[in-house]
């Protein structure tokens, strides 16, 4: 795993030494980077690769390999074993403080950038812990092209209300804008809305990586659900109502409503594969 820290990252280190908040920013740093190595030791944990952590000006990111086989659970497992390490250094910094080890103004500012880190990246918005979480909790009971659609329409609205936030001061004129959370916003509404234009490539790679599903459905035994069709509904809009976690048959109604034909997922996605318009 490999450790990388964008440009701007050095540079607003340099800064901080030239206007005294050097030790604030390192302490604010180490915190987030404590925060990412909670999510890849849960992802060691259940077996997925961690590529690199890269630190960047506003937080950091863990980059693990593709997950397309990871359940609902431990997704979300990952996702909150980062905010999880907040909570952790929060605990450890009190019982100092009990133990009259650490106390003053650096002991609070300390405790307050672990909530706030943590209470932040629960904010229902991808890529933060709090947009997993709600994707992975999404995609339990909804298809997954309706998951996609819908979780990153939710991060489209927080991502707006994040920016909309930082701009209250100035508009209602009792303080100074917040340029650092309007940088943050501007930046997540911006990842979303080019994620959500790519939809139909992260729906693809979903059904390319469909062979997953079905051997652990075949291993353990469990249920195929299954889905009703009439023979001219279009591949694409019966490739839509898959979900996530489920092996799908696919029973092929006539026009009277007699079932025709019984498909597994696989036939039908390989026909949508190439191309084909029949199931």
């Amino acid at each position: 795993m490999s450790i990388s820290f964008h440009p701007l990252f050095v540079l607003i280190m340099l800064a901080s030494v030239f206007t005294g908040h050097f030790l604030e920013l390192l302490a604010l740093f180490a915190i987030v980077f404590v925060h990412e190595l909670g999510h890849v030791a849960c992802a060691r944990l259940f077996g997925i690769t961690v590529l690199s952590v890269q630190m960047l000006p506003f937080g950091g990111v863990a980059v693990m390999e593709d997950t397309g086989h990871l359940t609902a659970g431990r997704e979300v497992a990952i996702a909150l074993a980062g905010p999880a390490q907040n909570l952790l250094l929060i605990g450890i910094s009190w019982l100092l403080y009990a133990a009259g080890i650490w106390e003053g103004p650096f002991f609070s500012y300390f405790v307050q950038s672990n909530l706030l880190i943590a209470l932040f990246n629960l904010l229902p918005i991808l890529p933060l812990d709090g947009g997993k979480v709600c994707q992975a909790l999404c995609s339990i009971g909804l298809p997954f092209h309706t998951t996609l659609v819908w979780s990153l329409r939710i991060s489209l609205l927080f991502s707006l209300l994040v920016i909309l936030y930082s701009l209250v001061p100035l508009l209602l004129g009792y303080g100074a804008l917040q340029l650092n959370l309007l940088l943050v916003g501007a930046f997540l509404f911006y990842s979303n809305l080019t994620d959500y234009r790519n939809i139909p490539y992260r729906f693809l790679r979903f059904l390319v990586n469909r062979e997953h599903t079905f051997t652990r459905h075949l291993m353990t035994g469990c249920l195929a659900q299954p889905i009703v069709a009439d023979k001219m509904k279009p591949l694409d809009g019966l490739l839509r109502l898959f979900k996530r976690e489920k092996y799908h048959f696919i029973y092929i109604m006539n026009a009277q409503g007699n079932i025709v034909a019984v498909v597994p997922e696989q036939r039908v996605i390989s026909s949508y594969l190439r191309g084909d318009p029949g199931a």
